[in-house]
């Protein structure tokens, strides 16, 4: 991964800010959800260019669930077992530009499935650690989107739920636009009793006026 250097002004508050978003109990949930549905555990390339065999191989910051998806292969591997065949062929090329590839395809996958785009997150924000958050957030949508396809697997996030359209005639939509909202007040019961005539003056009757 090219080192970009420290941020600053806009690009460094942005920067914080999307590091406070990142949740990593949420994140280290849907590594396990990833796991489970490829069925293999994700090595954490930090650990191997490191030549750190402790055993550790879990999620321990932002760094480590970065690490574990950016090659995008796990990502292909998962979209292929919810939707078979979403993505022919997988690159297995430490080439940044094969792996960039295997993201796109995956989030390619992910609106085939049916996930809309405002739930996607972009190539950068995983490759370039920029809104890891949003990747963690997709997950979640996926695996929600899993469960409303009948996915029986393991389970992620809050299951989608069905579309609930209501089709009115044009007689109900025109009875509708009669109705006033409560913001406005209402006109039940409203009339002009007692009212004059526009542009007559107020007469003030004697007995009136003493009272004030």
């Amino acid at each position: 991964m090219a080192y970009h250097g420290p941020s600053y002004g806009l690009s460094r508050e942005c920067h914080l800010k999307a590091q406070a978003k990142f949740n990593l109990d949420r994140a280290k949930e849907a590594v396990t959800w990833v796991e489970a549905v490829v069925n293999r555990n994700l090595t954490s390339e930090s650990n191997n260019n490191n030549g750190n065999h402790n055993g550790f191989d879990g999620v321990r910051d932002q760094l480590d669930f970065a690490v574990k998806l950016k090659d995008g292969v796990a990502l292909c591997e998962l979209i292929n077992k919810l939707c078979p065949n979403a993505v022919k062929k997988i690159n297995t090329s430490p080439a940044p530009f094969k792996q960039r590839e295997n993201l796109e395809m995956f989030l390619k996958g992910c609106e085939t499935y049916g996930m809309k785009s405002q739930d996607l997150f972009q190539v950068n924000d995983l490759y370039e650690n920029k809104n890891l958050y949003m990747v963690v957030d997709c997950l979640f949508s996926l695996g929600g989107m899993a469960q409303k396809n009948g996915f029986d697997g393991a389970r992620l996030g809050v299951r989608v739920s069905n579309e609930n359209k209501r089709n009115f005639t044009p007689e109900k939509l025109a009875e509708s636009n009669k109705i006033i909202g409560l913001q406005y007040g209402s006109n039940r019961g409203a009339s002009q009793a007692g009212m004059g005539s526009f542009g007559n003056s107020r007469k003030i009757l004697p007995d009136e006026f003493m009272r004030h």
